[in-house]
C-alpha cells in the first residue's frame, strides 16, 4: 500500500470518527428532549451504516465518497454583507438577469437522495440566503437520511419557519453573526444582530436544535473563542458553533486572513473550549489542514454544488467542468478537474487564509485549460 493510499484511508477513518463523535455528543445534548433524542439516535445508527456504504463503494468502484457536501441553493439574499464570497463569486446577484440558473426543488431532492444512497448524510445549505428558497427547503427536507445545516442570516425566521423546523428535525438552522452586535451590524447591516438574537430566542423557546456560524479573522478570533462569549452563546441556546476562517475575497483585507500561527492557536483555544463546554459542539472550517494532509476540497472530504448544479472544488473556488444533474454525484467525483487537482497535489499548496484554491486561482485555471 503506497503512502497516498494510506493517507486517504487515514483521512476517511478520521472523518468518519469525527462524525460519529459529533453525533454522539449531539445525542447526549438533546436527551432531555424526547423528540430530538429519538431523531439523534436514529441518525447515529444511520451514520454507522453509511460509513460501511462509503467503504463498499470504494472497494467495488474505487471511488472515494466524501462524508459531506456544501450546496448553494439560492442566488438571492436580503442582505449585502461586506466581503461576501457569494457575491464576489457571482453566486448571489440582485439583478434577475445576472443570476445563475437555479435547479428546481425536485432536482435538488434527487441529488440529495442519490447522496444518501451513497452514504453521504450531511449537506451544508448555503446561498445567497437559503431561507429565501422555502420551496427547495420543503423538497429536500423529505430526504430523511440526511441532515441539512442551513447557513442563514437569521432574519427570516418567523412562525412559518418555526413550524417547518418543528416538522423537519433534519433541517438545522445555523445563524451567522460576527461576534458582537457592533461587528455584526458593521458587516451585515444595522439591526441584523438584534434580529438574529430574536430568532435564537424563538428557536430556544421551541426547544429546537440550532447553532451559529462565526467568521473568524485575525482581529476577532480571541474574543469569539473566549469563555465569556461562549457563555453568551450558551445563554441564547446554541448547541453547535461553526468557526469559519475568513477568506480575503476583497483587496485590502488580506491582513484579516489566518497564518499558520493563527490556525495553531485557534485549534488550541477550541480544544480548551471543548473540554470546558460539554454541551456545545465546536467545529472549525477548514481547520488544521496540515494535520489532514491538505485541503479537503475537490471530493477529498467534500465538494461544492453551485445553484445550477455545477460541481466545484469548494464555495471559494467556483471552477467546474461537470454538472451533477448531467453526470450524477459519482460522475462529478470522477471529473477530470477534480482528479487533476488531487493528482497535482494542489490541495497541499502553501497559502494564507481559509482557502488553498482561492489563493491559487491562476493555477486552477491552467488545470482547467489542460482538461479542455
Amino acid at each position: 500500500m503506497d503512502t497516498e493510499q494510506q493517507k486517504q484511508i487515514d483521512l476517511a477513518a478520521y472523518m468518519s470518527g469525527s462524525i460519529s463523535r459529533i453525533m454522539a455528543k449531539a445525542y447526549k445534548n438533546v436527551l432531555s428532549n424526547p423528540r430530538e433524542a429519538k431523531f439523534a439516535f436514529r441518525m447515529q445508527q444511520l451514520f454507522a451504516k453509511s460509513e460501511k456504504r462509503r467503504r463498499k463503494v470504494k472497494e467495488q468502484e474505487d471511488i472515494d465518497i466524501p462524508p459531506f457536501l456544501i450546496s448553494s441553493i439560492s442566488t438571492t439574499c436580503n442582505l449585502h454583507c461586506k466581503g461576501c464570497y457569494a457575491r464576489s463569486n457571482g453566486i448571489a446577484e440582485d439583478a434577475e438577469a445576472e443570476r445563475k440558473a437555479t435547479l428546481s426543488p425536485e432536482q435538488w431532492r434527487q441529488i440529495f437522495t442519490e447522496a444518501a444512497d451513497m452514504g453521504i448524510n450531511f449537506s451544508l445549505l448555503a446561498g445567497g440566503e437559503p431561507m429565501m428558497r422555502k420551496d427547495i427547503l420543503d423538497a429536500v427536507a423529505e430526504v430523511k437520511d440526511m441532515i441539512f445545516p442551513i447557513f442563514t442570516n437569521g432574519t427570516l425566521i418567523g412562525p412559518a419557519y418555526l413550524e417547518f423546523l418543528r416538522q423537519h428535525l433534519n433541517m438545522v438552522p445555523i445563524i451567522s453573526i460576527e461576534g458582537t452586535a457592533v461587528g455584526t451590524d458593521e458587516r451585515r447591516g444595522q439591526g441584523v444582530f438584534r434580529r438574529a438574537m430574536q430568532s435564537m430566542e424563538l428557536l430556544k423557546q421551541e426547544d429546537l436544535f440550532f447553532g451559529t456560524s462565526i467568521t473568524v479573522t485575525t482581529e476577532n478570533y480571541r474574543m469569539v473563542t473566549s469563555s465569556a462569549f461562549i457563555d453568551q452563546l450558551r445563554s441564547y441556546g446554541c448547541k453547535i458553533v461553526f468557526f469559519i476562517e475568513y477568506v480575503p475575497t476583497e483587496e485590502g483585507t488580506e491582513h484579516l486572513a489566518f497564518t499558520d500561527e493563527h490556525i495553531a492557536e485557534m485549534e488550541r483555544l477550541l480544544e480548551q473550549r471543548r473540554e470546558e463546554y460539554g454541551d456545545i459542539i465546536f467545529l472549525s472550517f477548514p481547520g488544521d489542514e496540515k494535520a489532514l494532509g491538505g485541503c479537503l476540497a475537490s471530493g477529498r472530504g467534500f465538494f461544492h454544488i453551485g445553484p445550477d448544479g455545477s460541481a466545484e472544488p469548494c464555495p471559494f473556488s467556483p471552477f467546474s467542468d461537470s454538472n451533477v444533474v448531467e453526470l450524477g454525484l459519482r460522475g462529478a467525483l470522477q471529473s477530470p478537474l477534480f482528479r487533476k487537482i488531487r493528482a497535482a497535489k494542489a490541495l497541499g499548496w502553501e497559502h494564507t487564509g481559509g482557502c488553498t484554491l482561492f489563493e491559487h486561482r491562476e493555477e486552477i485555471e491552467q488545470i482547467i485549460e489542460q482538461t479542455n
